[in-house]
């Protein structure tokens, strides 16, 4: 079941979050890192909620990186953790808000217990519409190229047929749009492996803003900044591309 977009063209169809700045925000408050990680889960929920009442249709988030597993193994076995627990605690009121789960990104170095949490989340709101929150987790950008190369040669498909729109069949979000907008939070001005192929013309938007204080006023901002630009295309703008494909 897909998401249902929002008439208003300002608004993007697709946003895409790197949710970088939680570490430092616990370290600016001499607290513990997993402090600054819980509390960014405490901003997803709002931003979620606040994609749903602007009628965002996709919102894809970076929560965990196959890059990550080179982080402390406290703080890994820590945000493994975190994600049962917020799941358990927000998972209801998110079926409610009529927000679809899905999950990407290689599950064979996730446990069995937190790919059973993530696979009871898919289930419980597979029939939901209003918004599809893609949680990337244990994901790469240059992961999903291989795996989609890949899936594709075991389905037969020949060179002389490989194309652009024949590979993104196989890509692990093949179900959504391409991202319109690519935010990251934290200060940092990189895309650091997240959506390589998807986000080919996404508008980028860097705030030094840290995760956790990343609220609906910071979305907003950077609603209004992607609404002030003109996305071109190779050179062509989206009312030209529309005007080519409707055509």
């Amino acid at each position: 079941m897909s998401a249902t977009p929002s008439s208003d063209s300002s608004i993007p169809r697709h946003v895409a979050i790197v949710m970088d700045g939680n570490g430092r925000w616990a370290s600016k408050r001499f607290m513990p890192r997993g402090v600054g990680h819980k509390a960014g889960v405490d901003s997803l929920v709002n931003v979620v909620r606040a994609c749903v009442d602007r009628g965002i249709p996709y919102l894809t988030v970076f929560a965990f990186s196959s890059e990550n597993w080179k982080r402390p193994e406290e703080e890994v076995s820590g945000l493994m953790n975190l994600l049962i627990v917020a799941l358990s605690k927000h998972l209801i009121k998110l079926k409610s808000d009529g927000v679809r789960i899905r999950v990407v990104g290689d599950s064979a170095q996730v446990s069995d217990k937190v790919r059973q949490a993530l696979d009871d989340a898919e289930r419980a709101t597979e029939h939901n519409s209003k918004l599809v929150l893609t949680v990337a987790f244990n994901y790469g950008g240059r992961w999903d190229i291989v795996q989609a190369c890949r899936k594709a040669m075991e389905a037969g498909l020949e060179p002389a047929d490989l194309s652009e729109a024949a590979l993104s069949k196989y890509m692990a979000m093949a179900y959504a749009p391409d991202p319109d907008l690519f935010i990251r939070t934290g200060g940092e001005v990189r895309l650091s492996n997240f959506l390589l192929w998807q986000s080919a013309y996404a508008e980028l938007v860097f705030t030094e803003c840290l995760w956790p204080d990343f609220d609906a006023a910071e979305l907003d901002r950077a609603l209004a900044e992607y609404a002030r630009r003109e996305r071109r295309f190779g050179g062509v703008t989206a009312d030209q591309s529309n005007t080519r494909e409707e055509a």
